[in-house]
């Protein structure tokens, strides 16, 4: 499938039930999960974990091609912890990030070029930029 000069190179499909109390399951059957509302202490997950798991594995994989470019090994010991908050505003639900980037042994300003660079690269930093506050911090 192309669109717009663009080659699809994959595609995720899943059914959902329920909404947040409900299940989701993808089509090649690699993900089942029973879904619960944020705090509710029900088992499962929520929508916002599930945001945040995506995005730092997708950013992961960003700052690999960013350091890669740069001539640069990422520490093996490298991780993001990513934060998905729910927020209720004025105008209702809306979502808030912050990307906690770990890349022990790295000169700063090298730790900090890699992950300006995944934060232009990344599909999901290029799907929130300017629709939802997003901090990036260098632990």
């Amino acid at each position: 499938m192309e669109t717009n000069n663009e080659k699809v190179i994959y595609t995720g499909v899943t059914h959902t039930t329920g909404g947040r109390t409900g299940e989701s399951k993808s089509s090649d059957g690699q993900l089942d999960i029973i879904l619960s509302s944020p705090g509710s202490n029900r088992p499962g997950t929520n929508p916002e974990q599930l945001f945040a798991a995506g995005w730092s594995a997708c950013f992961i994989g960003a700052m690999g091609k960013t350091a890669a470019s740069l001539n640069v090994k990422l520490p093996t010991d490298h991780y993001v912890n990513t934060e998905i908050d729910l927020v209720l505003t004025n105008d209702g639900y809306e979502l808030q990030a912050r990307l906690n980037v770990s890349l022990p042994g790295l000169d700063p300003e090298v730790a900090q070029s890699i992950v300006d660079g995944a934060h232009q690269v990344c599909p999901y930093s290029k799907a929130t930029r300017g629709n939802i506050k997003v901090t990036i911090n260098l632990i």
